[in-house]
């Protein structure tokens, strides 16, 4: 199995995650983004919608979308809850993550870290939808240890993704301390690093 990633993105270092503590092999094949290299006759004949991550499966299939392929790497696993309410409401958190947090959240961070834009460049209405959704989980996770049942589940690892990193994106997480907790919790459970969050 081939991954395409760059380990500055949230969304590819996700599948990195998943296959490290499923024990997945792989070869991992760095993509510069910033390079324009997702933009090559080459990588788009792998995945013409030209974005990280790819995955390329040994019998040539190729599978793209960061949730998609954590989701289909995750099968079987205690990963995905077993219970089919708990399992759909991890979906949610899933399809939540790339609609209404990714979109600003990450959006910011690559425009101060990539794009040098200053924090108080940055589009107000990005901010505030951002604040909003580190608020949302804040509340969730009051009184949770995880975002979906008492495990971490693929939720967690979507949202570890750019949470963690959402300093970089002039987002303060000091007034937020269940997400900062969680995020500590689901670092150790994925063996990571702890993150400056």
């Amino acid at each position: 199995m081939k991954i395409y990633g760059d380990l500055n993105s949230g969304n590819c270092l996700k599948v990195k995650w998943v296959c490290d503590l499923l024990g997945r092999s792989y070869d991992w094949i760095a993509i510069d983004t910033l390079k324009s290299e997702t933009r090559t006759a080459d990588f788009l004949a792998i995945n013409p919608a030209g974005q990280v991550p790819v995955v390329v499966f040994e019998d040539g299939r190729a599978l793209a979308q960061s949730n998609a392929i954590i989701r289909h790497l995750a099968r079987d696993s205690a990963l995905i809850p077993e219970d089919p309410w708990l399992a759909a409401k991890m979906d949610e958190w899933l399809f939540w993550e790339q609609y209404s947090h990714e979109p600003y959240v990450a959006v910011c961070r690559y425009q101060m870290v990539y794009l040098g834009k200053a924090a108080g460049d940055l589009d107000p209405e990005k901010v505030r939808r951002g604040h909003a959704a580190l608020a949302l989980m804040e509340r969730h996770l009051a009184d949770k240890t995880f975002l979906v049942g008492e495990a971490l589940s693929l939720a967690d690892v979507a949202l570890l993704a750019y949470t963690r990193m959402a300093p970089e994106g002039g987002f303060s997480l000091a007034d937020y301390p269940a997400l900062q907790r969680w995020i500590a919790v689901s670092e150790r459970a994925l063996a990571l690093p702890p993150s400056a969050a």
